[in-house]
Protein backbone atom coordinates (compact mmCIF):
# COMPACT_ATOMS: atom_id res chain seq x y z
CA UNK A 1 0.00 0.00 0.00
CA UNK A 2 1.65 3.68 -0.69
CA UNK A 3 -0.02 6.99 -0.52
CA UNK A 4 1.42 10.12 -0.47
CA UNK A 5 2.77 11.94 2.32
CA UNK A 6 -0.45 14.77 1.95
CA UNK A 7 -2.98 11.72 1.77
CA UNK A 8 -5.35 12.77 4.90
CA UNK A 9 -2.47 14.61 6.24
CA UNK A 10 -4.74 16.06 9.10
CA UNK A 11 -5.95 13.08 10.26
CA UNK A 12 -3.76 11.44 13.66
CA UNK A 13 -1.32 8.89 12.52
CA UNK A 14 -0.37 5.80 14.80
CA UNK A 15 2.69 3.65 14.63
CA UNK A 16 2.24 0.18 15.93
CA UNK A 17 4.91 -2.98 15.92
CA UNK A 18 3.71 -6.30 16.44
CA UNK A 19 0.65 -5.79 14.95
CA UNK A 20 -0.16 -8.52 12.83
CA UNK A 21 -1.26 -10.70 15.73
CA UNK A 22 -2.22 -10.46 19.76
CA UNK A 23 -2.42 -6.96 21.40
CA UNK A 24 -1.09 -5.40 18.06
CA UNK A 25 -4.03 -6.39 15.98
CA UNK A 26 -6.15 -5.48 18.75
CA UNK A 27 -4.91 -2.32 19.35
CA UNK A 28 -4.78 -1.64 15.26
CA UNK A 29 -8.26 -2.26 15.26
CA UNK A 30 -9.38 0.27 18.16
CA UNK A 31 -7.05 3.20 16.71
CA UNK A 32 -9.00 2.62 13.28
CA UNK A 33 -12.13 2.50 14.81
CA UNK A 34 -11.26 6.06 16.76
CA UNK A 35 -10.76 7.31 13.04
CA UNK A 36 -6.61 7.56 12.60
CA UNK A 37 -4.91 6.25 10.46
CA UNK A 38 -2.27 3.01 10.32
CA UNK A 39 1.16 2.40 10.26
CA UNK A 40 1.46 -1.35 11.03
CA UNK A 41 4.74 -2.97 11.03
CA UNK A 42 4.96 -6.68 11.12
CA UNK A 43 7.45 -9.63 9.94
CA UNK A 44 4.51 -11.30 8.12
CA UNK A 45 3.27 -8.67 5.48
CA UNK A 46 0.62 -10.96 3.77
CA UNK A 47 -1.36 -11.39 6.92
CA UNK A 48 -1.10 -7.35 7.68
CA UNK A 49 -2.26 -6.25 4.01
CA UNK A 50 -5.08 -9.08 4.11
CA UNK A 51 -6.58 -8.07 7.42
CA UNK A 52 -5.91 -4.32 6.60
CA UNK A 53 -8.16 -5.12 3.63
CA UNK A 54 -10.88 -6.84 5.45
CA UNK A 55 -10.90 -4.26 7.75
CA UNK A 56 -12.30 -1.96 4.77
CA UNK A 57 -8.82 0.38 4.90
CA UNK A 58 -7.75 1.09 1.46
CA UNK A 59 -3.56 3.06 1.26
CA UNK A 60 -5.12 6.45 2.72
CA UNK A 61 -5.60 4.75 6.18
CA UNK A 62 -3.48 1.94 6.40
CA UNK A 63 -0.05 1.12 5.32
CA UNK A 64 2.32 -2.13 6.11
CA UNK A 65 5.97 -1.70 6.66
CA UNK A 66 7.68 -5.26 6.88
CA UNK A 67 10.32 -5.75 9.22
CA UNK A 68 12.50 -7.32 11.82
CA UNK A 69 11.99 -5.59 15.34
CA UNK A 70 15.62 -7.35 16.28
CA UNK A 71 17.09 -6.21 13.56
CA UNK A 72 17.99 -2.42 14.50
CA UNK A 73 18.58 -1.34 10.80
CA UNK A 74 15.16 -3.24 9.69
CA UNK A 75 13.11 -1.51 11.99
CA UNK A 76 14.83 2.33 11.32
CA UNK A 77 14.08 1.65 8.03
CA UNK A 78 10.32 1.26 8.51
CA UNK A 79 9.85 3.87 10.74
CA UNK A 80 12.03 6.12 7.98
CA UNK A 81 9.62 5.00 5.63
CA UNK A 82 6.73 5.79 7.62
CA UNK A 83 7.76 9.35 8.03
CA UNK A 84 8.34 9.94 4.06
CA UNK A 85 5.01 7.87 2.97
CA UNK A 86 2.65 9.22 5.88
CA UNK A 87 3.85 11.84 7.88
CA UNK A 88 5.30 12.15 11.67
CA UNK A 89 2.55 10.00 13.91
CA UNK A 90 0.88 11.26 16.88
CA UNK A 91 1.41 7.79 18.31
CA UNK A 92 4.41 5.37 18.19
CA UNK A 93 3.55 1.71 20.11
CA UNK A 94 6.67 -0.16 20.63
CA UNK A 95 4.34 -3.55 20.76
CA UNK A 96 6.50 -6.18 19.23
CA UNK A 97 8.02 -8.73 21.84
CA UNK A 98 8.49 -11.94 22.47
CA UNK A 99 8.26 -14.54 25.39
CA UNK A 100 10.36 -17.83 25.79
CA UNK A 101 10.86 -19.05 28.88
CA UNK A 102 14.48 -19.68 30.26
CA UNK A 103 16.96 -22.46 31.84
CA UNK A 104 20.31 -20.88 32.57
CA UNK A 105 21.84 -24.01 32.70
CA UNK A 106 21.08 -24.46 29.70
CA UNK A 107 23.52 -23.04 26.61
CA UNK A 108 21.34 -22.22 24.02
CA UNK A 109 19.05 -20.70 26.61
CA UNK A 110 21.62 -17.66 27.05
CA UNK A 111 21.10 -17.37 23.19
CA UNK A 112 17.24 -16.64 23.52
CA UNK A 113 18.08 -14.55 26.29
CA UNK A 114 19.96 -12.00 23.95
CA UNK A 115 17.18 -12.49 21.00
CA UNK A 116 14.68 -11.23 23.99
CA UNK A 117 16.47 -8.37 24.93
CA UNK A 118 17.32 -7.73 21.17
CA UNK A 119 13.84 -7.46 20.59
CA UNK A 120 12.10 -6.49 23.62
CA UNK A 121 14.46 -3.23 24.62
CA UNK A 122 16.96 -2.84 21.61
CA UNK A 123 14.11 -2.83 19.33
CA UNK A 124 12.01 -1.04 21.34
CA UNK A 125 14.28 2.12 21.69
CA UNK A 126 15.10 1.42 18.15
CA UNK A 127 11.15 1.51 17.35
CA UNK A 128 11.19 5.02 19.14
CA UNK A 129 14.54 6.05 17.11
CA UNK A 130 13.55 7.71 14.14
CA UNK A 131 10.59 9.59 15.24
CA UNK A 132 12.01 11.54 18.58
CA UNK A 133 13.24 14.87 16.98
CA UNK A 134 10.35 15.03 14.36
CA UNK A 135 8.29 14.75 17.70
CA UNK A 136 9.66 16.79 19.48
CA UNK A 137 10.23 19.67 16.81
CA UNK A 138 6.47 19.60 16.25
CA UNK A 139 6.35 19.42 19.92
CA UNK A 140 3.74 16.96 20.96
CA UNK A 141 3.79 13.25 20.49
CA UNK A 142 3.27 9.62 22.37
CA UNK A 143 6.03 7.44 22.55
CA UNK A 144 4.50 3.73 24.12
CA UNK A 145 6.15 1.09 25.60
CA UNK A 146 4.23 -1.94 25.91
CA UNK A 147 5.58 -3.77 29.11
CA UNK A 148 4.03 -6.47 31.28
CA UNK A 149 3.27 -6.65 34.77
CA UNK A 150 6.23 -9.74 34.89
CA UNK A 151 7.98 -6.55 35.27
CA UNK A 152 7.79 -6.27 38.89
CA UNK A 153 8.97 -9.28 40.02
CA UNK A 154 11.09 -12.40 38.41
CA UNK A 155 9.23 -15.43 37.92
CA UNK A 156 11.27 -18.79 38.10
CA UNK A 157 11.98 -20.23 34.53
CA UNK A 158 10.62 -16.89 33.18
CA UNK A 159 14.32 -14.55 33.88
CA UNK A 160 14.42 -13.23 30.02
CA UNK A 161 11.17 -12.09 29.69
CA UNK A 162 10.71 -10.78 33.96
CA UNK A 163 13.74 -9.09 32.78
CA UNK A 164 13.32 -7.83 29.67
CA UNK A 165 10.29 -6.08 30.62
CA UNK A 166 11.46 -4.56 33.91
CA UNK A 167 14.09 -2.80 31.26
CA UNK A 168 11.17 -1.38 29.60
CA UNK A 169 9.62 -0.17 32.58
CA UNK A 170 13.20 1.47 33.40
CA UNK A 171 13.78 2.41 29.85
CA UNK A 172 10.41 4.16 29.57
CA UNK A 173 11.33 6.04 32.89
CA UNK A 174 14.22 7.01 31.83
CA UNK A 175 13.13 8.75 28.23
CA UNK A 176 9.72 10.38 30.10
CA UNK A 177 13.05 12.46 31.79
CA UNK A 178 14.64 12.90 28.86
CA UNK A 179 11.66 14.57 27.03
CA UNK A 180 10.37 16.32 29.51
CA UNK A 181 9.01 20.10 28.45
CA UNK A 182 9.06 19.40 25.15
CA UNK A 183 5.33 18.29 24.40
CA UNK A 184 6.19 14.08 23.79
CA UNK A 185 4.85 12.24 26.03
CA UNK A 186 5.96 8.58 27.28
CA UNK A 187 3.43 5.99 28.19
CA UNK A 188 3.96 2.88 30.13
CA UNK A 189 1.36 0.33 29.48
CA UNK A 190 2.00 -3.01 31.52
CA UNK A 191 -0.69 -5.51 30.79
CA UNK A 192 -1.39 -8.49 33.39
CA UNK A 193 -3.10 -11.95 31.28
CA UNK A 194 -4.33 -10.86 27.77
CA UNK A 195 -6.24 -13.52 25.54
CA UNK A 196 -3.51 -14.09 22.54
CA UNK A 197 -2.55 -17.03 20.69
CA UNK A 198 0.94 -16.81 22.84
CA UNK A 199 -0.28 -16.52 26.26
CA UNK A 200 -2.96 -19.66 25.21
CA UNK A 201 0.30 -21.69 25.67
CA UNK A 202 0.61 -21.08 28.84
CA UNK A 203 0.92 -23.69 31.57
CA UNK A 204 -0.21 -22.18 34.59
CA UNK A 205 -3.52 -20.05 35.98
CA UNK A 206 -3.99 -16.36 34.54
CA UNK A 207 -5.96 -14.26 37.23
CA UNK A 208 -7.96 -10.95 35.62
CA UNK A 209 -7.34 -12.42 32.30
CA UNK A 210 -9.11 -10.15 29.43
CA UNK A 211 -9.99 -10.36 25.61
CA UNK A 212 -7.48 -8.54 23.57
CA UNK A 213 -10.53 -6.47 22.34
CA UNK A 214 -10.90 -5.66 26.12
CA UNK A 215 -7.43 -4.57 26.47
CA UNK A 216 -6.78 -2.48 23.65
CA UNK A 217 -9.55 -0.12 24.80
CA UNK A 218 -8.34 0.24 27.78
CA UNK A 219 -4.95 0.85 26.55
CA UNK A 220 -6.40 3.41 24.33
CA UNK A 221 -7.76 5.68 26.95
CA UNK A 222 -4.62 5.47 28.98
CA UNK A 223 -2.70 6.37 25.82
CA UNK A 224 -5.24 9.38 24.70
CA UNK A 225 -5.20 10.50 28.37
CA UNK A 226 -0.89 10.64 28.02
CA UNK A 227 -1.01 8.42 31.50
CA UNK A 228 2.63 8.10 32.32
CA UNK A 229 2.48 4.27 33.89
CA UNK A 230 -0.71 2.22 33.80
CA UNK A 231 -1.78 -1.54 34.68
CA UNK A 232 -4.15 -2.92 32.72
CA UNK A 233 -6.39 -4.53 34.56
CA UNK A 234 -6.09 -2.69 37.74
CA UNK A 235 -6.76 -5.74 39.56
CA UNK A 236 -3.09 -6.94 38.54
CA UNK A 237 -1.89 -3.84 39.46
CA UNK A 238 -2.83 -4.40 43.12
CA UNK A 239 -1.42 -7.93 43.24
CA UNK A 240 1.36 -7.35 41.89
CA UNK A 241 1.95 -4.52 44.05
CA UNK A 242 1.25 -6.75 47.11
CA UNK A 243 3.95 -9.28 45.45
CA UNK A 244 6.96 -6.21 45.56
CA UNK A 245 6.52 -6.08 49.36
CA UNK A 246 6.18 -9.34 50.03
CA UNK A 247 9.36 -10.77 52.05
CA UNK A 248 11.81 -12.58 49.91
CA UNK A 249 11.48 -15.91 51.44
CA UNK A 250 7.17 -15.49 51.54
CA UNK A 251 7.69 -14.86 47.80
CA UNK A 252 10.16 -17.71 47.01
CA UNK A 253 8.27 -20.33 48.82
CA UNK A 254 5.06 -18.88 46.96
CA UNK A 255 6.20 -19.31 43.63
CA UNK A 256 8.64 -22.78 44.17
CA UNK A 257 7.14 -25.40 41.55
CA UNK A 258 5.26 -23.25 39.76
CA UNK A 259 4.46 -24.02 36.09
CA UNK A 260 6.77 -22.64 34.03
CA UNK A 261 6.63 -20.57 30.86
CA UNK A 262 7.44 -22.85 27.90
CA UNK A 263 11.29 -23.01 27.00
CA UNK A 264 12.34 -22.41 23.03
CA UNK A 265 10.79 -25.38 21.28
CA UNK A 266 7.88 -26.13 23.52
CA UNK A 267 5.57 -23.53 22.79
CA UNK A 268 5.34 -20.50 20.78
CA UNK A 269 7.33 -18.00 21.45
CA UNK A 270 6.37 -14.99 19.10
CA UNK A 271 4.22 -12.27 21.10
Amino acid sequence: MSASPAASASTPLVFITGASSGIGQALAARFARAGYRLALVARRTDEMLAWARAQGLDATRCQVYGADVADTNSIVAAGQACLAAQGVPDVVIANAGISVGMDTAERGDIDVMARTFATNNTGLAATFHPFVAAMRARGSGALVGIGSVAAIRGLPGHGAYCASKAAVVAYCESLRGELRGSGVAVVTVLPGYVDTPLTRENRYSMPFLLTAEVFADRAFDAIQARSSYRVIPWQMGVVVKLLRVLPNAWFDRLFSGRPRKHRQGEGAPRG
